[in-house]
């Protein structure tokens, strides 16, 4: 799994309709304040370890500040929430040619479920999470606070640890 991670002080989330480009009106707009936007990548190879290992991760992840101003504090102890958005684009190789190859994503039904898996592992452990919707058109207003950005890939961080 790939996920980028986004401290936010706020974020919205709205379906788009493909066709006419509007808002998607039987799509419940989400929002958040403080907590994480979540951009979420899934592979084929992705399973049931991947999950736990993140949603621990992020859960206990502290990068908000504490009253000296130093990255100490975690989701939990800020109140804050997560808003959960599919993105199969973080699995896009560039290397060749200028039209991004997404081979390596996960076909859609898997990836789906270990989206909402990952979703439901993050609520286990004591976190507000709201979510876009799996594989439509969405847009994502966010206020990145820092900034802090971080970039999780399970092939890379779960073979360290």
């Amino acid at each position: 799994m790939r996920i980028v991670l986004q401290k936010v002080s706020k974020a919205d989330i709205d379906v788009v309709d493909e066709i006419s480009g509007e808002v998607d009106e039987t799509f419940v707009p989400q929002h958040i304040g403080i907590g994480y936007v979540l951009l979420v990548g899934v592979s084929d190879e992705d399973g049931q370890e991947q999950i736990d290992w993140l949603a621990q991760k992020i859960s206990k992840l502290r990068v908000f500040e504490d009253e000296n101003g130093k990255m100490n504090l975690s989701l939990a102890q800020v109140g804050g929430e997560i808003l959960s958005v599919s993105q199969f684009t973080l699995f896009g190789d560039v290397r060749k040619g200028n039209r991004p190859s997404f081979i390596k994503a996960g076909k859609p039904e898997h990836a789906k479920q270990i989206w909402l898996d990952f979703n439901d592992a993050l609520k286990a452990q004591g976190v507000n999470v709201k979510v876009g919707r799996f594989g439509s058109h969405m847009r994502v207003s966010l206020t990145n606070d820092g900034p802090v950005t971080i970039l999780f890939d399970t092939d890379e961080l779960m073979a360290k640890h």
